[in-house]
This record gives C-alpha cells, sequence and structure tokens, in this order.
C-alpha cells in the first residue's frame, strides 16, 4: 500500500510515529506537506498536483490537518476524495469536528449526552442564555479555540456576560456551556479507530486549572473505559463522519457526557500513558479498509433526476404504526430503505418482516415524488407564471428603498 501523510510538521512524534508503523507493516509512506498541493480541475477529471509536479498515484492518505488551514485542508481531502484515494476522515468530517457549534448541533441531533450549551449574539439573549444552561458557573467556549485555549471558566453571571459581551465586540463567537462540577477538572480523552476504541486515558488538570488539556499542563493515566462510555466514544466519531478521532468526555453523574471530536489527535500523550501501538492501529485500519473508500452518498445517489435521498418519520398516530415494512407498502413503491434509526440505535437494511414503531426514522433512496407523496398529500407540479402587468419594472423602481424584515 502506498499511503501519504498529509502534516505541516513532518518531525511531530504523531506523524514520526505513523511513518514508522506504516513502514513497519512494508507499507510505502511519504509525509506531504499540506500547503504544497494545487487543485487541477483543468482536465476531464479531478487531479492533483504537488510541489508544481502531477502528484503519483496513492492507495490512502491520512490527513493531519492544522486549526489554521482547515479550508485549504479540507479542499485538499476532498480532491483525494472525488479521485477515490481512501481517508480515513473525510473533508466533511473534518469540517465538521473543527466547527464546534456545527459538532454539537450534529451530536445533539443524535442523542449524544452533553453538557447544555447555548448560542447566542445579541446581549439581551445571554442572561436567559445562562440561566438555560444551569446558572453560574458556566463555561465560555470561543468557536476557534484549540488545546484548552479560548476556554473560560466565569463564576458569576455578571462576570459571565462582561466577558461575551467583551468578545463579541472583538467579533468572536462564543459558546456558552454547562459547568459540569463533578467531573472535578478531569476528562477522558478515548482514541477511536473504525468502530472500536483502542485507547482511552484520563486527564487531569493541575493545581486550581479546570482545563485538563495536557498543553496546560494536566497529567494523564490509562483508564478501561465502560461499555456505556465506549459506545458514546464510537457513536460520536461515527456520526462526525471520523474513523480516526480523540473524543473528549466528562465524567458526568448521569455517564459520558461528550465535549470535543478531535480529527487530528495527538498520539504522543495517549501512547505514552497506555504503552499502546496506537499509531499501528490507525495503520491498521486503512490497510484493512483501502479498498472502500468512504463516498458521499447523496451526491452520489442524487444525480438521476427526480431521484434523491429522505428520510421519512413515522409520526405516533400514523397507520403504518406497529405494521411491518412489508405491510406498510413503503416496499411496493420506487423507494429503498437503507437504514432505519430508533432513537440510538441504527439498523442497516431493514428487511420486510421488520417492524415500524412511532418516531422511527426511515433514510430512504428513491423518486422524490413517491417518497413526498408519503408525508403530504400529492400535488400537481406548480406551473410557472407570468409576472403581472408592471410587477418588473415596479420592483426595479424601488430596489434602492431599504427592506424591513416581518
Amino acid at each position: 500500500m502506498k499511503i501519504a501523510i498529509l502534516s505541516r510538521a513532518p518531525h511531530s512524534y504523531s506523524t514520526q510515529r505513523l511513518r514508522a508503523a506504516a513502514e513497519q507493516r512494508g507499507h510505502r509512506v511519504k509525509v506531504l506537506n499540506t500547503l504544497r498541493f494545487a487543485v487541477d480541475l483543468t482536465g476531464p477529471e479531478p487531479d492533483l498536483n504537488y510541489r508544481g509536479r502531477p502528484l503519483s498515484t496513492y492507495d490512502a492518505i491520512l490527513p493531519r490537518i492544522g486549526n489554521s488551514i482547515t479550508y485549504f485542508g479540507t479542499a485538499v481531502v476532498r480532491q483525494f476524495e472525488q479521485m477515490d484515494v481512501f481517508t480515513p476522515n473525510t473533508s466533511n468530517g473534518i469540517s465538521n469536528a473543527r466547527d464546534k457549534l456545527r459538532a454539537t448541533q450534529i451530536l445533539s441531533r443524535h442523542g449524544i449526552g452533553m453538557p447544555a450549551t447555548a448560542f447566542v449574539r445579541n446581549r439581551a439573549d445571554v442572561r436567559p442564555a445562562i440561566e438555560r444552561v444551569g446558572g453560574a458557573p458556566v463555561v465560555i467556549k470561543l468557536l476557534e479555540g484549540t488545546q484548552g485555549i479560548g476556554v473560560i471558566l466565569a463564576p458569576q453571571a455578571k462576570v459571565a456576560e462582561a466577558i461575551i459581551e467583551t468578545l463579541h465586540s472583538t467579533n468572536q463567537n462564543v459558546l456558552i456551556q454547562q459547568f459540569i462540577s463533578e467531573s472535578r477538572g478531569r476528562d477522558i480523552r478515548a482514541l477511536v479507530v473504525g468502530d472500536r476504541v483502542v485507547a482511552a486515558m484520563r486527564r487531569t488538570a493541575e493545581g486550581d486549572e479546570f482545563r485538563s488539556n495536557v498543553h496546560r499542563g494536566g497529567s494523564v493515566e490509562a483508564v478501561s473505559l465502560t461499555p456505556e462510555y465506549e459506545r458514546a466514544a464510537v457513536r460520536s466519531a461515527q456520526i462526525m463522519g471520523l474513523r480516526v478521532a480523540g473524543v473528549d468526555m466528562l465524567e458526568g453523574n448521569d455517564g459520558p457526557l461528550v465535549m470535543e471530536v478531535n480529527s487530528s489527535p495527538g498520539l504522543e500523550g495517549i501512547e505514552r500513558a497506555t504503552t499502546l501501538d496506537v499509531a499501528g492501529a490507525i495503520i491498521d485500519y486503512i490497510a484493512h479498509e483501502v479498498a472502500f473508500p468512504d463516498i458521499d452518498v447523496r451526491q452520489r445517489l442524487a444525480v438521476s433526476t427526480g431521484y434523491g435521498v429522505a428520510e421519512l418519520v413515522v409520526h405516533a398516530g400514523a397507520d403504518i404504526v406497529g405494521k411491518t415494512l412489508g405491510e406498510s407498502g413503503i416496499l411496493d413503491r420506487d423507494i429503498t430503505v437503507l437504514t432505519l434509526n430508533r432513537g440510538t440505535t441504527v439498523i442497516p437494511n431493514p428487511r420486510a418482516r421488520q417492524d415500524l414503531q412511532a418516531e422511527d426514522r426511515l433514510l430512504c433512496f428513491g423518486k422524490m415524488d413517491e417518497m413526498r407523496s408519503m408525508t403530504l398529500r400529492r400535488r400537481r407540479r406548480a406551473s410557472v407564471r407570468r409576472l403581472p402587468k408592471g410587477a418588473a419594472d415596479a420592483a426595479q423602481g424601488v430596489t434602492s428603498a431599504p427592506t424591513l424584515e416581518r
């Protein structure tokens, strides 16, 4: 296998370990500076240049995209995806994980336990947001912060308001998050590879510091996770579209609370704490999966006119509740059910005998008109009407006038 590690830090611990692990297994590996790529869209097929020359063929890439080059780095990864080169972390997954707000929105949609979080911009909305997350003390997070930088503990509501107002005045976006006091300056980093946790460590903050990041002086120790914590870590990584990820969790009174999913986790701390070959596990996973690169399902399936991907929700009271998928009549239409989501359980390729319950969500591919008819009454396609006489002239005459939102 020929693999490229995309990294601007060829001498860092993580890059060196990944390179050594690949070479020990007989793979050919190169470390390529992400910023030296050029996306080539001039030919009939997607291509890449590196240092001004056409890029040679690779079987897989391992992106190590830093925060400062997220946009360009994900563009490069996306081009590799268009070239059908395997990557354990897709461009979309990296982008989702890098944006703290977007990541929180996605994880909350799938029922992942997290500290209560709010995002506001207007000054008048700050105090109600603080109350909604449980009141002071609260944690204030910059959306662009990393390694504990830009994370502030505000002990009182007035202090939190002042901090948020100051940050907003400098055009910074912040999250307001519940402070989990029972975590006591500790968190867990689980390293997910594929569909399992290959290593985990507990990080403990130093002294009165509430941030447990190693970069802030925190100490680490190996830890064995309970099945509940392992499930939370693996599900979070998979939901984000990442096959290699560091999942940070707080130990709440009611179970794991996911704080962040990192798409380029450092390996030094966790390998030294656990004495496990995490880099080797990552390379082994890539070698096992290289023939099956992730694809953008919606992009591939929505290219036929009239067909697409949609999610059908089985609402309480619907006449198909309690019936099987075969009895519902869905399979008799031009619709294929890809997955059935029930709470936190995902049933792939559900069979005709699968029962349907209220609030089940069916991810389907098929004729869009058929899927619309499952939720709305069939409507005739509206024809495009002619503009009323003089409407265009009247609109042109008021284009410079201010508009008011209702």
